[in-house]
């Protein structure tokens, strides 16, 4: 089945919009930019420990992301090796990847869709304010 044409894609700072979205699935199951975040850092990296420090946060507080997210779901997302002489590692199942890819597509549409219904307000957009502790600010 062919795709169909994309649309070309507005300019200006609401097509540059950054969505950080939160996925609720119920009290105990929630999907964001962190756990994504982390998910595809370890497809990149092969380690949990190696994802983590990536994004700057420990290996225990990495690990425990992992392992809620794999307990939502009835398969794995994230299938990890223990460590030792031979070392561990960790990757992403086939699940887990198409788990991220749709995230990812989610994450486009929305930038889309803010580019879309934002777009006849930009001009209306105060100028950002300068940051007080940017250097020669």
């Amino acid at each position: 089945m062919a795709r169909p044409a994309l649309r070309s894609r507005p300019e200006g700072r609401m097509a540059g919009a950054v969505p950080r979205l939160r996925i609720l699935l119920g009290a105990d199951h929630r999907l964001g930019p962190g756990k994504f975040d982390l998910i595809e850092a370890i497809g990149e990296t092969g380690s949990i420990s190696a994802a983590g420090r990536q994004l700057g946060m420990s290996y225990r507080r990495a690990w425990l992301l992992v392992d809620q997210v794999n307990r939502m779901f009835r398969q794995p997302v994230v299938l990890a090796a223990a460590g030792g002489a031979h070392g561990g590692g960790a990757q992403l199942t086939p699940f887990g990847q198409a788990l991220l890819a749709a995230y990812r597509r989610i994450e486009a549409r929305t930038r889309d869709a803010i580019a879309e219904e934002l777009g006849p307000f930009e001009d209306d957009l105060a100028a950002p304010e300068p940051d007080p502790d940017a250097p020669g600010a």
